[in-house]
C-alpha cells in the first residue's frame, strides 16, 4: 500500500508539471490567433506567404482531378495522395481554375481538411487517455494545439491524412492485426520515409507483422496506381532526382520551419556562403558545420546503437520509442518540413515520466510544441494577399533562433532516448544474465 500511495504522488506531481508545460503553448497559440484577428496573419514561424494558406491541399487537388501530377506537376509522392484528394475535394471547382480560385470554391475540400485535423485530435486524446489518464489532457493539448499540426493544418499538408493512418497502426486504438498493416500500407504510400517504422518491427522478432505490413504497402501502391492511372515507379524517381537536383539553399522557404539541420548546413557550405561570412566571419561558420557534423554523426551512432541493443533485448525496449527513433533518423536524413514533427512527438509523448532522461525529453517535447519564435534577422517586407484577412496586407517577417533550437532540440531527443534504451538494456541483461539474440540458441518470442 505503501508503495503504491508513493507511485500514485509520483504520478500527480509529474501530471501537475506537465499542465504547466502546456502554459506556453496555451500562451503562445492565444498571442497568434490574436496577431491573425488584428494584422490578417499568423506570425512566424508560420508561413510567410499569407495569400498561401491550405495551399498544399488545393494545388495538389488540381492535379488529382485535371491528371498530370507526375509530368506537369512533378510530384515525388506515391499516387495515394491524388486518389484521397479526388475524394476529398470537389471537383467541378477545378475544372476552369487553379488552386487559388479553386481554394474559394472547394468548401467541401476545405471541411474535409478540417475535419481530419478534428478527429486526428480525437484519436490522439484516445491514445494518451488509454495509456495514462493522468498526463493524457495535457499531451493532447499540447500536441493538437502546437506548433507542427497547427502548422499543418494552416498548409492544409495532406501529413494530416497520413497522421490519422499512423496513430492507427501504431497506438492502441485496433485490435486487429490486419487493419494495423494496412494502415502501416496507408501511412508509407503517403510519406515513403515511414517505411523506416515497418522494418522497426523486425527489432521485436515481430516477423509475420512486418511481412503484412510491407504486403499492405505493396498492395496500396499498385490499387491507387490502378485508380490514378499514372505515378509508375519510373515517374517518381525521376521527379525525385529533379527535386535533389533543384534544391535551391539560398531560399529562406527552406530555413523557415526546418525538420532538420539539413538546410542550415548546405547554407553555410553552399553558394550563399559569402553574405553569411561577412555577417559571422568564416571562423563561426567552420564551426557551425564541424558542430553539425558531429552532432548528425552522434545521432546516427546511438540510434544504431539503441538499435542493436534493442535487438539483444527486445522485450525490455517499448515499441514506440523504436518507431520514433526510426522515424526520426528519416526526418533527419531528408528535409520533410517541420511540421513531420508532430508524427515523433506523438510517440514521444507515449514515454512515462520516469528518470532524468525520459523527463528531459518529455520537457523538449513541449517546447517543440510551442508556436512562437525569438526574432534573429529581418525579412524584407512585403505586400500580400491575406487568405485569412480576405485583403491586402502588409507582412512584416523575422527568421528565428528555431531554424537551430528546434533540429537541435530533435536531435537531443533521438540521442537520449537512445541512451536511454542502452541503459534499460544493460541493466536488464546484468540482472537476468546473457541471452543469445540467435533464434536457434533461444526461444522464440511470439510474433504477433
Amino acid at each position: 500500500m505503501p508503495a503504491r500511495l508513493a507511485s500514485n504522488r509520483g504520478r500527480f506531481r509529474t501530471a501537475w508539471i506537465e499542465w504547466v508545460l502546456t502554459l506556453p503553448v496555451a500562451i503562445g497559440l492565444i498571442y497568434c490567433l490574436t496577431h491573425l484577428w488584428l494584422y490578417g496573419y499568423l506570425p512566424p514561424p508560420y508561413f510567410l506567404v499569407a495569400s498561401d494558406t491550405f495551399m498544399d491541399f488545393f494545388s495538389p487537388a488540381t492535379y488529382a482531378h485535371l491528371g498530370g501530377a507526375y509530368d506537369a506537376y512533378q510530384t515525388i509522392y506515391p499516387p495515394l495522395s491524388f486518389v484521397v484528394l479526388k475524394f476529398v475535394s470537389w471537383g467541378p471547382c477545378y475544372a476552369f481554375n487553379t488552386g487559388v480560385e479553386a481554394r474559394t470554391c472547394d468548401t467541401y475540400g476545405l471541411t474535409s481538411l478540417i475535419i481530419i485535423y478534428l478527429v486526428n485530435c480525437v484519436l490522439i486524446a484516445r491514445t494518451f487517455w488509454k495509456i495514462d489518464r493522468s498526463t493524457a489532457i495535457p499531451r493532447t493539448f499540447a500536441l493538437c494545439a502546437g506548433l507542427s499540426m497547427t502548422y499543418a493544418l494552416e498548409r492544409g499538408n495532406l501529413l494530416l491524412f497520413c497522421f490519422t493512418c499512423v496513430i492507427l497502426a501504431y497506438g492502441p486504438l485496433l485490435r486487429s492485426a490486419r487493419l494495423r498493416w494496412l494502415f502501416a500500407g496507408l501511412a508509407v504510400n503517403f510519406k515513403i520515409y515511414l517505411i523506416g517504422a515497418i522494418f522497426a518491427q523486425l527489432l521485436k522478432r515481430r516477423w509475420r507483422w512486418f511481412e503484412g505490413a510491407l504486403l499492405a504497402t505493396g498492395l496500396v501502391y499498385l490499387a491507387s496506381f490502378a485508380i490514378l492511372g499514372e505515378g509508375s515507379p519510373s515517374e517518381i524517381y525521376t521527379n525525385i532526382t529533379n527535386y535533389a537536383g533543384g534544391f535551391k539553399v539560398g531560399d529562406v522557404q527552406y530555413l523557415w520551419y526546418p525538420s532538420s539541420l539539413q538546410p542550415l548546413s548546405l547554407l553555410l557550405s553552399g553558394d550563399a556562403l559569402s553574405p553569411i561570412v561577412n555577417l559571422i566571419g568564416s571562423h563561426m561558420v567552420e564551426t557551425g558545420l564541424v558542430i553539425i557534423n558531429i552532432l548528425v554523426a552522434a545521432t546516427i551512432v546511438s540510434v544504431a546503437a539503441a538499435a542493436a541493443a534493442a535487438w539483444l533485448r527486445p522485450a525490455v525496449v517499448p515499441l514506440h520509442r523504436l518507431l520514433m527513433l526510426s522515424m526520426g533518423v528519416a526526418v533527419i536524413y531528408s528535409e520533410v518540413g517541420g511540421y513531420s514533427h508532430m508524427l515523433l512527438l506523438f510517440f514521444v509523448f507515449m514515454e512515462k515520466w520516469r528518470g532524468l532522461g525520459r523527463g528531459a525529453v518529455l520537457v523538449m517535447a513541449y517546447l517543440l510544441c510551442f508556436p512562437l519564435d525569438y526574432p534573429i534577422a529581418q525579412v524584407p517586407t512585403m505586400v500580400s494577399d491575406s487568405y485569412f484577412a480576405g485583403r491586402i496586407i502588409v507582412t512584416e517577417y523575422t527568421i528565428g533562433v528555431g531554424i537551430v533550437v528546434r533540429p537541435l532540440l530533435l536531435h537531443l531527443i533521438l540521442i537520449i532516448l537512445s541512451v536511454v534504451t542502452i541503459r534499460d538494456v544493460w541493466a536488464d541483461a546484468r540482472d537476468n544474465g546473457w541471452q543469445s539474440p540467435l533464434p536457434w540458441r533461444r526461444k522464440m518470442e511470439p510474433t504477433s
